[in-house]
């Protein structure tokens, strides 16, 4: 288990952030987000299994944990994931000799652009921090562009909002996940008199935001969840009972229609996307309509990536 600050940003050069997400000296005001979510909407082939892997393995050779079982559908699942940046670059225009995919001693993900050309000060802002994130029918890469050590502080969190196993209550389900959530966070989760739809969606923002954070600040597996609490009716977070400043969280859901055996099966996704931009508080955005996320969210799906699968190696 990590023992490490919570909140402050790792990067390969340090930023001026205190240990507990204290504003920076710069406020990171123009690095635009963007996110994109593949929806696997559908039951993959054999042709279509071998053809991601084929490609993985010969354009992203930093990718070396992923199995070739393709009777695994998490194998799948991961493959998807790992191809989103190569897809995005394509769609820059970006041939694949020309960037390289870098990665800080905490894991955290950028991409180098080959400078060609390029003006100086234009190569240094011309970084794109990354994080991958995938959960049952749904994978997704959130990204920013800018100065590396103010790009990759940046995390993806994605929970269905589903009980698991289907066939208990919600109020065991929450039950169940209270070793991830602090007393505060129960209290205002199990809140007297609402519905268990909402129960439901208030756990898995809880538990998304948490998710997003983690991985932004590049934390391990094992992370004690209970050292951050968020506070989502003021809109407050604390990490080890510091404020985490500095923080944007972008919170929205995202629904499906899944094919499975013959009928379409709705559902449902709670993602949070945070990003650290050194305010001198944390800001949490909530978009509740497709138009709203038009402008930074983009849903694609299987039929979208494998019909081009093959030309991501140019």
């Amino acid at each position: 288990m990590s023992t490490n600050p919570v909140s402050r940003p790792s990067s390969a050069t340090p930023t001026p952030s205190g240990p507990h997400g204290r504003p920076s000296d710069v406020i990171i005001t123009d690095c635009p987000i963007l996110v994109w979510m593949m929806s696997l909407n559908r039951e993959y082939t054999l042709e279509e299994y071998t053809a991601c892997y084929d490609i993985v393995k010969e354009c992203l050779p930093h990718v070396k944990r992923i199995k070739n079982e393709p009777e695994n559908p998490d194998t799948f699942r991961q493959l998807m994931t790992v191809l989103l940046p190569l897809l995005m670059m394509r769609h820059r225009r970006i041939p694949r000799a020309r960037w390289r995919d870098n990665q800080t001693a905490n894991g955290k993900h950028w991409i180098e652009q080959a400078p060609d050309n390029m003006p100086p000060e234009k190569f240094l802002t011309s970084m794109i921090g990354y994080h991958l994130e995938y959960c049952n029918s749904i994978c997704g890469m959130a990204m920013t562009q800018g100065q590396q050590r103010r790009v990759i502080n940046i995390g993806l969190g994605i929970r269905q909002i589903h009980v698991e196993p289907r066939n208990i209550t919600v109020t065991t389900y929450v039950e169940a996940m209270n070793h991830l959530l602090t007393p505060l966070e129960v209290e205002l989760i199990t809140k007297h008199g609402q519905t268990d739809e909402v129960t439901l969606r208030r756990l898995c923002i809880v538990l998304s935001c948490k998710d997003a954070y983690i991985k932004a600040i590049g934390q391990p597996v094992g992370f004690d969840y209970r050292r951050l609490e968020f506070n989502i009716p003021e809109e407050k977070a604390t990490g080890d009972g510091h404020p985490l400043t500095g923080w944007e969280f972008r919170i929205f859901k995202a629904q499906l229609g899944v094919s499975r055996r013959a009928q379409i099966v709705e559902e449902q996704y709670q993602c949070v996307c945070a990003f650290f931009r050194g305010m001198a508080d944390s800001k949490f955005v909530w978009y509740e309509s497709k138009q709203e996320l038009e402008s930074w969210v983009q849903f694609i799906n299987i039929d979208q990536m494998v019909k081009v699968v093959t030309k991501l190696t140019a």
